[in-house]
């Protein structure tokens, strides 16, 4: 359970929306949607009124924030040695390219992989020219 828990290696502090804030309130209406046990179609439907990017980010740190979660249940049984393949069965195989450190696609164990990727998801999610922190302040084609 300690690399379960291991907050450096497993989980990622959770972005928070401000209490009292227009996306704090989409938040938690997504969250009511979600555990209401509605039609899903319906939870992700966009409110009347409601700014689509500031929806569609809302749903995108909540869905990060939950499979942060889910990762860091699994992640202790998936080593290095029992992954050594970022794969999605038998036919397929990811491999890591981040144009910095990875200058082409690299094979890498799961672990390694998914640490990169939850890293790199968080430095999209975190940068304010993508994620607007104030509402209604999103870019055109950009959420």
């Amino acid at each position: 359970l300690k690399q379960v828990f291991n907050k450096d290696k497993t989980f990622r502090p959770k972005r928070k929306f401000e209490p009292g804030t227009q996306r704090f309130e989409l938040h938690k209406r997504a969250q009511a949607s979600l555990n209401s046990g509605v039609d899903l179609k319906a939870a992700v439907q966009l409110p009347s009124g409601e700014d689509q990017n500031d929806w569609v980010a809302v749903h995108v740190v909540d869905f990060f924030n939950r499979i942060n979660l889910i990762y860091g249940t699994i992640c202790e049984f998936c080593t290095e040695k029992t992954c050594p393949v970022m794969s999605g069965g038998p036919k397929y195989e990811y491999r890591w390219q981040d144009d910095l450190k990875y200058k082409k696609p690299t094979a890498l164990p799961a672990p390694q992989y998914m640490n990169l990727l939850m890293d790199w998801i968080e430095v999209q999610i975190n940068n304010k020219d993508i994620f607007p922190t104030s509402v209604g302040k999103c870019k055109e084609g950009v959420l």
